[in-house]
């Protein structure tokens, strides 16, 4: 079985994190909404923590990791710079900039990833694989460049900032994503001694925690009369429900979406697997649809169209 389904392992890990991203977006955006946004996202890694050493406790028989401190340092750098600066570099040019134009910059990661994972691992990509990264990267900026109806166009004037947020977030995921896979040991450890990605993913979170702390203390201080606002909105259920949404987005996002990504980077070459836990712009279509009841065009259905023919490329074998 290993060696009929192991060259699909690592696309459909993307794909599942992806779409486990898709869901943990609209957890959190629900809960932000009744209980604050510096509450969601405190609670969220407090959280993913302890999914994660759970499960390493159940899969390992251990609770503390086993890892050299060579891959100890990577993985809390890649933390550093997926986690912690990317996403409050992204979170910031959402406000600037709005995440519709901060998604189009951010579907030129696989680019940067791809070029980090030639340089540093020596990663090669196939004619196919070219084709269909183009094609899906391609599919999902065609999806987030149609403009919403309604939005004007005129520039914020943040924008150069915002735009400069978004490009640090890019690079920060891209060189996250290449630290993470560091960290396991490629490039620079034999095969039988690579770190397991759910190990991975724990040791990446647990340090992404503590470097997000001084910015949880932070936004908390700050955000005091934001998050009492919410709550004098939002008393009983509706706080209940923030809190139950942060929960389900807490072990869909940063528990299972952080596993499967990781478990990509593993199986898949760099580029491949950035691409394909690249496509939430496109999964997200179906819910608007049907949940917000909003009308998508022709283009935006053709963007995600093309998307979904290069990620089938990705998983043709022998690619």
């Amino acid at each position: 079985m290993t060696t009929a389904y192991a060259p699909y392992l690592g696309p459909a890990a993307g794909v599942a994190a992806s779409l486990l991203w898709t869901t943990t977006a609209l957890c959190f955006t629900a809960a932000a909404k009744r209980i604050g946004a510096a509450a969601v996202n405190s609670t969220r890694i407090i959280l993913a923590i302890a999914w994660l050493g759970l499960t390493h406790r159940l899969l390992n028989g251990i609770w503390i990791p086993h890892a050299s401190g060579t891959q100890i340092v990577l993985l809390a750098i890649s933390g550093l710079l997926g986690l912690t600066l990317g996403d409050l570099a992204l979170f910031k040019a959402y406000v600037y900039i709005g995440p519709r134009l901060a998604m189009l910059v951010m579907t030129t990661a696989p680019i940067f990833t791809v070029l980090l994972g030639w340089l540093v691992l020596g990663e090669a990509l196939t004619g196919p694989m070219w084709i269909g990264m183009v094609l899906t990267v391609g599919g999902v900026a065609w999806v987030v460049l149609e403009r919403p109806a309604g939005e004007g166009g005129a520039g914020h004037s943040h924008r150069a900032a915002g735009l400069l947020l978004a490009l640090l977030a890019t690079i920060g995921q891209a060189g996250g994503s290449l630290l993470s896979k560091s960290g396991m040991g490629h490039g620079w450890l034999p095969e039988d001694q690579l770190m397991p990605p759910q190990t991975a993913a724990l040791v990446r979170m647990f340090f992404a925690g503590i470097f997000t702390t001084p910015t949880i203390v932070w936004l908390a201080a700050r955000g005091r009369a934001e998050r009492g606002g919410a709550k004098a909105g939002a008393e009983g259920g509706l706080r209940r429900t923030g809190y139950i949404m942060t929960f389900c987005g807490s072990l869909v996002g940063p528990y299972l979406g952080m596993w499967m990504s990781l478990e990509a980077f593993h199986r898949s070459p760099l580029g491949v697997a950035q691409t394909l836990c690249s496509l939430t712009p496109v999964f997200i279509l179906p819910f608007v649809i049907v949940v917000q009841k909003e009308r998508v065009t022709v283009r935006a259905a053709l963007g995600a169209l093309v998307a979904v023919l290069g990620t089938a490329i990705l998983f043709l074998p022998g690619r």
